[in-house]
């Protein structure tokens, strides 16, 4: 028989979230509480669309001490926090649930940036900094932070964090977790975890920051973080190869990264996500003139404007062309072509969009055994769901790609149990980077072993025994 859900455990009784809101308005002044609902409604519905909760309203601290307060003040009243940066989550981590019964506990507020330093390699950045404006002062001293993907210039510090998000530079520099080097929250106690100092030993027991790292705001609420900065860009090179199949984009991976550290990304991309791209997105051209089934958009960096990657990177296509390894490329001339590259790769799913939609399932394998599960997973779903067109494009080195399925003729749960299953019984994550929120929760609870759902609520209970901290996310 399952657990009971982490709030029945703690015989939670909920209380007029109203309360709350003019207890934190009286202590800390109107802009620590939003109840406008003009205001507060576009909070409520997830990235996607897909969730839309109730709250009455937005708690809005602009300190460390503040956010510590109102989680005392929450327990008190006995009343769910939800945390949220920018709102980017894709599994609906970041909503309120339907009944009204909690209110939003925002960021935005705490975006300052406390210290960077070029000598230590370490910013030290606030939960609501977004993103790209953390790489905008990271450039301002020749540094920069090496974590990007579409959401940067609306997703925040503490909800990657949160999230463990991963992006496209993980194959050279792993995920949130590699790059956060301290953590500061507020528990669900209200103390404050004071975990930001760059230790590079520390062996004082369970690691309180690798537990909130990836928790989802389920076990606290991040309010800063310590942050891994490496040396600015001075130099790139963004390459499009043509190939026949990912276990031949793979060969080619393992034979650039055997001879050079330069390459940061490697995307494959199937033929069919090309031409939906071509066929739908405006200003968008095929880089090579031949047809191929497979793609891989490739980019070398360099931190000397001296040592430029170009060269290098031509050698080694060169070879892999001579060898058949390959069958064309194309080496980007400028600025402009480079990023013509990449927006073919980043604009996949608004093409998908656009010819109708798709389930979009981010998964992971291990990196050996990614070539075969992208081709004979798509076998399958196709030959399970008549008419469906499956396919996978994304992060091959990571192990993590992204595996969509277009079909409206067939139950989308069915569709996504079966890709979930597939993966499962090949050892992997139905989760590789956006993480469960509410919306990968049943299937998480379905398909993961008892004993690591058993030690998830056991954790949560223990640090979160009235089940205030984001409830209903990522375990219950």
């Amino acid at each position: 028989m399952p657990s009971p859900p982490i709030a029945a455990m703690g015989g939670l009784m909920m209380t007029d979230p109203a309360q709350l809101i003019a207890a934190v308005r009286d202590r800390f002044g109107p802009r620590a509480a939003i109840t406008d609902a003009a205001d507060v409604e576009p909070w409520l519905t997830d990235w996607r669309g897909r969730f839309h909760g109730r709250a009455a309203g937005i708690l809005a601290p602009a300190s460390t001490q503040e956010v510590a307060a109102m989680v005392v003040m929450a327990a008190k009243h006995q009343v769910p926090l939800v945390p949220q940066g920018g709102n980017t989550s894709m599994v609906g981590g970041a909503t309120p649930p339907e009944d009204g019964s909690a209110l939003i506990l925002s960021l935005r507020r705490m975006n300052a940036l406390r210290s960077i330093s070029a000598e230590t390699n370490i910013a030290v950045a606030e939960a609501g900094m977004i993103l790209a404006d953390l790489h905008d002062r990271a450039a301002e001293v020749a540094r920069r932070f090496p974590l990007t993907l579409g959401a940067r210039g609306s997703c925040t510090i503490g909800g990657l964090v949160a999230t463990n998000a991963g992006g496209t530079q993980v194959l050279k520099f792993g995920t949130m977790r590699s790059l956060v080097a301290g953590v500061e929250a507020v528990l669900p106690d209200g103390s404050i975890h004071y975990g930001l100092t760059a230790l590079k030993k520390d062996n004082r027991g369970y690691s309180l920051d690798h537990l909130l790292i990836g928790s989802e705001g389920t076990l606290g609420i991040i309010t800063a973080a310590s942050l891994k900065l490496v040396a600015a860009v001075a130099a790139r090179s963004v390459a499009w190869v043509g190939l026949r199949d990912p276990q031949a984009a793979l060969d080619l991976l393992r034979r650039l990264q055997a001879d050079t550290d330069v390459v940061e990304g490697f995307e494959v991309v199937p033929n069919s996500a090309l031409e939906l791209v071509l066929e739908h997105i405006p200003g968008t051209r095929s880089p090579l003139t031949g047809q191929h089934d497979w793609h891989v958009l490739i980019e070398a960096v360099s931190p000397d404007a001296a040592l430029p990657p170009s060269a290098e990177l031509e050698r080694l296509l060169g070879d892999a062309l001579q060898e058949k390894l390959i069958a064309d490329a194309s080496i980007a001339s400028s600025e402009a072509q480079a990023e013509a590259f990449w927006r073919i790769r980043d604009s996949i799913s608004e093409a998908e969009r656009a010819a109708g939609g798709s389930l979009a399932h981010d998964i992971s394998v291990a990196v050996a055994d990614m070539p075969r599960f992208m081709i004979a997973a798509a076998a399958d779903i196709e030959r399970a769901f008549p008419g469906a067109q499956a396919s996978a494009f994304g992060h091959l080195g990571d192990g993590n790609v992204h595996f969509h399925v277009r079909t409206k003729d067939h139950d989308p749960a069915a569709v996504t149990a079966m890709v979930h299953d597939l993966v499962t019984a090949a050892g992997g994550s139905i989760s590789a980077e956006h993480g469960i929120g509410q919306m990968k929760l049943a299937e998480f609870e379905r398909l993961a072993p008892p004993g690591r759902i058993a030690a998830l609520r056991a954790i949560k209970r223990a640090l979160d025994p009235r089940g205030l901290m984001n409830p209903g996310k990522l375990v219950r």
